[in-house]
């Protein structure tokens, strides 16, 4: 077992850009069933919004050909221009020409010839609402806007999946000037999603659901019956999937979850 290698089992790309076009930034992380994590980001001096979300999903594709992938892996973005063009709009710019229906030329077009070469057809794009508390998307717009404003964010690797913290904004109000740390924001904005997933009553996968844990997904595989995590009960599903519920009551204490 120890030689078997480690999969990724969550991806997550973003961009961002100040005056759009101006300055860009754009982030991306992978995550290992071991708990570790990488981070990759960029910059340019004068681009657009698009072009670094395109960039950022570039450089996921990239990175993720020479690696083992977990089979329920999905690449997750905000960027709905990302998913449109590569799953509905490419074969009939190709067609055309590289036209848009207009007539006019498709934008972007070098980043769109080499994506559609980088694509894993094994691994699916998946839409997330941006700045809607997703821990792995939020920490790729941090990545995203610090590289756009000029600054060096430290990147995590595998060797220690901790990176330092991305400035945040600075705050209008005086009485937010002093943040809580960076590891503590994480974990709340988990916590928070957390909530929302209980009171929706949504079905996670397993590997969604060792992301929003942080344990690795050989913790998580071999679990069949109801656990705990912090304040809410994990609920296996007929059709595989996991649900959260507030509450953890009625558990043993040895059944329930860490982190």
């Amino acid at each position: 077992m120890a030689n078997e290698p480690v999969r990724v089992v969550a991806a997550a790309c973003d961009g961002a850009c100040s005056g759009n076009p101006g300055p860009g930034g754009w982030g991306a992380l992978l995550r290992f069933e071991d708990g570790t994590v990488r981070e990759l980001g960029g910059a340019d001096g004068a681009t657009t919004n698009n072009r670094m979300e395109l960039t950022a999903a570039l450089a996921l594709m990239e990175a993720l050909r020479a690696l083992p992938r977990h089979p329920e892996l999905a690449i997750r973005t905000d960027s709905r221009y990302l998913i449109d063009g590569l799953q509905r709009w490419i074969q009939g710019w190709k067609r055309k020409g590289w036209r848009t229906a207009s007539g006019g030329p498709v934008l972007n077009r070098d980043l769109w010839e080499q994506l559609d070469r980088a694509r894993l057809n094994d691994v699916p794009l998946r839409h997330v609402k941006g700045h809607s508390g997703d821990p792995d998307n939020d920490r790729c717009d941090a990545i995203a806007v610090a590289f756009a404003r000029g600054q060096r964010p430290r990147l995590a690797d595998r060797s220690s999946s901790s990176a330092s913290a991305v400035p945040a904004p600075a705050a209008a109000d005086p009485a937010a000037a002093d943040p809580a740390p960076p590891e503590l924001q994480r974990l709340l904005s988990r916590l928070e999603l957390a909530d929302r997933l209980a009171a929706g009553g949504h079905g996670l996968s397993l590997v969604e659901l060792a992301q929003l844990v942080q344990q690795p997904l050989s913790r998580l595989e071999p679990r069949s019956g109801p656990w705990t995590w912090r304040d809410w009960r994990v609920e296996p599903l007929a059709d595989g999937r996991w649900r959260l519920r507030r509450g953890t009551s009625g558990l043993p204490q040895q059944e329930q979850g860490q982190a």
